[in-house]
């Protein structure tokens, strides 16, 4: 990033050009930086891409000085997820306490921004976006895999029980792990609960900070060299903390 301050706007994919653009990023944060993978992403190319992207809508946080995405969010509604045939969460996640509910849900996914906005105001700026988007579909409940970094869950033992533990989804909205990784490796009384913090990435704890809570168990993804949780996020508690945290006003990087 050069001299320039950021002048941020946020808008949905609209076209192929929008959704490479996404891709890219994505590749950028997912595969290069993070050294995931997955059997649709296009090395040659640069993009990191799967299956369920034409079904996603797509937001994307642009910097209008660079005329460049440098975050992006993909959110899946029910009837979107009902063409799809699925919602992407459900290849690691038994959803059925989320889909029998009767309530509005959005899946959310793919987040990152490029490393030189991380830290700033950027992220204020998605979510802002998804709190437009979820005001206009009126959705209820959000929710969505979310990962740490490696597939060994013993370095991670003491932020995955501080989740366990503390930020467990009610049973009527809990998501179980189909290939179950238990989260409770230590004991309630013998957390260290820096250390947890210091484990726990960024966006985890900004979804706590909303309100978030966990569903039953973390999944190891191999492909994407990733642990991960199961977020769920009640729309309503989001949006009244978000208020909260960020009622001081927009302002730029």
């Amino acid at each position: 990033m050069d001299g320039c301050s950021p002048e941020f706007q946020v808008k949905l994919a609209e076209t192929s050009a929008d959704l490479r653009a996404a891709q890219a990023l994505r590749y950028d944060v997912f595969v290069r930086e993070l050294r995931g993978g997955g059997e649709m992403v296009d090395h040659d190319a640069g993009l990191e891409q799967d299956r369920f992207d034409p079904f996603f809508d797509h937001l994307l946080l642009w910097d209008l000085s660079q005329n460049a995405v440098v975050g992006v969010y993909r959110v899946l509604r029910s009837d979107q997820a009902l063409r799809a045939g699925q919602f992407y969460s459900e290849d690691e996640y038994d959803l059925s306490t989320l889909t029998g509910s009767g309530r509005k849900l959005l899946e959310l996914g793919r987040s990152c921004l490029h490393p030189d906005y991380r830290g700033g105001t950027a992220m204020f700026h998605l979510w802002s976006a998804l709190a437009d988007y979820v005001a206009e579909y009126q959705i209820e409940v959000l929710f969505g895999v979310a990962s740490f970094h490696g597939t060994d869950a013993a370095p991670l033992a003491n932020a995955l029980s501080m989740l366990h533990h503390n930020h467990l989804a009610p049973e009527e909205l809990r998501p179980v792990a189909r290939v179950y990784q238990p989260m409770d490796l230590v004991s309630k009384g013998d957390l260290d609960r820096r250390k947890a913090m210091l484990e726990t990435p960024a966006l985890i704890k900004a979804y706590l900070r909303l309100g978030g809570c966990v569903g039953d168990g973390a999944y190891i993804d191999h492909d994407f060299n990733t642990t991960d949780v199961c977020l769920v996020l009640d729309a309503a508690r989001m949006n009244a903390r978000q208020r909260r945290i960020y009622g001081a006003g927009r302002g730029t990087e």
